[in-house]
């Protein structure tokens, strides 16, 4: 079919939800009560950084499969004066892991990060260092305006007196139930009489209220050499795992200059290593740069094959050059270069779908949540954060509320390459809380959940709005695709035409009825207007903000 802007769309697809538009603010989150925790923020004076850490704090409550104060992530944010800093506070492997603490089952790229006995995705061994938590409190106090406290009383109010289970949940309970079966905690509140908390069901966590109110009165210092540090520290003791308290003080947030690109005439803007993102999103548009991708027609079989080749060269490079630069000399330069691209499309054949090998000598989760807030003096926040898999490593810290990560998933077990496990080396992520700016004027500010699939996904949001001329709305719903150098996965608006021609090419076609998970974004007018968009892939809700205050010297008079 033609899209109404007249640029070819061959994947029929039409949107399930409509944007929120306003002036005065914007917050998208994946959960109506984590958008509302931010949009009170900016009700209340707060600014943009408020908004963000205050919906972050609300979403481990109402997402814990998905988030929580024991987890790490990334913070992007652009301050009213026009500066981008991303605040990392991604977890660490503790200062006892080592190359080889886990056995791996296969070098098969679908079954790399897999061990035997599930040792690094469950149970305490599996959980990193965790950085959220001091993240969030260290935007707060450097960039917000707002008290802890203020901040974070939405989330209070909402683990002690509950909320309503969506159906949402209800699904990732019953995806993650064998596990969470395993720790009486999580259990007792997501599996009530062994089955999956039903929707509309009240879940109420008085536990993690009573963390959460000693967060709000003594800081991150009731983690980072408290006593909520000293439980976590003690469950690790019991339970084979290796935190201890002097990883706790060993912690810290990195503040990091993000990475640059151009693509046709918009500057793309993300994280550094190591998150892949920001770095390999470049890579992938400068390839891109040099074919007609609008005239190609989105969802076509020539589209689609450009973009998973075009992803499979970013992975196979992403293997052995991104990771964290504390550890592993990533050559950012030559890997955003347009020169660099130059080359590695030469290598694309688009007759037929080929393997690719890495570009450089090697030198060495699934489940996430993504906010996005706009305020109206022009701070703009992008911030993914995640405990990795659903539920983490499906192990509440007893008394506490508090659900570990299983971060070191994240990790190669494999020893001797980029990704391998050292003492103190931060994960790598595909996080990609991106932002566009055009003539100077910041256009787009997006992010998602979804693992692997999170900065393929982000690219291709990107390419939706700069070379297909998609609305917002539309580029956060439209099919996605994904491949690493495997089976080549299509969401279901992929026709079938489209599928049976890439497989003629070599594709390994795999159908699957969601690539990577809810993305949210905001678009920023020319006149000031906000545009907040969610997709049907979480519960993603836009909160926007009008209107404003009276004019001055106003005084109302009765007769």
């Amino acid at each position: 079919m033609a899209a109404s802007n007249g640029i070819p769309r061959i994947a029929d697809f039409t949107c399930e939800r409509r944007p929120a538009v306003g002036s005065r603010g914007m917050v998208v989150t994946n959960h109506p009560l984590a958008s509302s925790a931010g949009a009170e923020m900016l009700m209340r004076d707060g600014n943009a950084i408020d908004a963000a850490i205050a919906a972050l704090f609300a979403l481990t409550v109402v997402e814990p499969m998905m988030v929580g104060i024991l987890g790490g992530g990334l913070s992007h944010i652009r301050l009213a004066d026009g500066r981008h800093i991303v605040l990392d506070g991604l977890s660490t492997a503790p200062l006892r892991a080592s190359p080889a603490m886990y056995d791996p089952v296969s070098d098969e790229i679908a079954l790399a990060r897999e061990t035997r006995g599930r040792r690094n995705a469950v149970g305490a061994l599996a959980v990193a260092v965790p950085g959220a938590l001091k993240a969030w409190c260290e935007a707060l106090a450097r960039y917000g305006r707002l008290p802890l406290a203020e901040v974070m009383a939405p989330a209070i109010r909402l683990a002690e007196y509950g909320f309503v289970a969506s159906p949402y949940l209800n699904d990732c309970v019953r995806q993650a139930a064998s596990d969470l079966a395993r720790d009486p905690h999580l259990s007792a509140l997501f599996l009530p009489g062994g089955e999956p908390v039903e929707p509309g069901a009240r879940v109420i966590q008085t536990d993690y209220a009573a963390s959460l109110r000693l967060i709000a009165q003594d800081g991150p210092g009731a983690l980072y050499g408290g006593p909520l540090g000293a439980a976590l520290a003690a469950t690790m003791a019991k339970n084979d795992g290796l935190i201890d308290a002097a990883d706790l003080a060993a912690f810290k947030v990195i503040e990091r200059a993000p990475i640059r690109g151009t693509y046709r005439g918009t500057e793309i803007i993300g994280p550094p290593p190591p998150s892949s993102s920001g770095v390999h999103i470049v890579q992938m548009l400068n390839i891109l740069e040099g074919f007609d991708v609008g005239a190609l027609g989105f969802g076509s079989a020539d589209g689609a094959h450009l973009l998973a080749e075009t992803l499979k060269i970013a992975f196979a490079d992403r293997a052995v050059a991104t990771a964290d630069p504390a550890f592993v000399d990533v050559p950012i330069e030559r890997l955003t270069s347009k020169a660099y691209a130059a080359e590695r499309r030469a290598q694309i054949d688009m007759g037929r779908a080929q393997s690719f090998s890495p570009g450089f000598s090697p030198t060495e989760s699934a489940n996430t949540t993504h906010v996005t807030v706009a305020d109206a003096e022009g701070n703009v926040v992008a911030s993914t954060h995640t405990i990795n898999g659903l539920f983490g490593a499906c192990l509440q810290i007893p008394g506490t509320g508090m659900t570990a990560n299983n971060y070191m998933y994240n990790f190669d077990p494999h020893p001797g390459r980029a990704l391998s496990i050292a003492p103190g080396k931060r994960v790598f992520t595909s996080m990609a809380p991106m932002m566009a700016l055009r003539d100077g004027r910041l256009r787009y500010a997006l992010g998602l959940p979804g693992g692997l699939r999170i900065f393929p996904s982000a690219f291709q949001a990107l390419v939706n709005l700069i070379d297909h001329g998609m609305s917002l709305q539309e580029a956060v719903e439209a099919p996605r695709l994904w491949t690493q150098g495997g089976v080549l996965e299509l969401e279901p608006a992929f026709s079938d035409h489209v599928a049976q021609q890439l497989a003629a090419r070599g594709h390994a076609i795999k159908r699957e009825p969601i690539v990577a998970g809810g993305m949210n974004a905001i678009a920023f007018g020319d006149d000031g207007s906000l545009t907040g968009a969610a997709c049907w892939r979480a519960d993603g809700t836009p909160i926007a903000i009008s209107g404003g205050r009276a004019r001055a010297g106003l005084r109302f008079a009765i007769a």
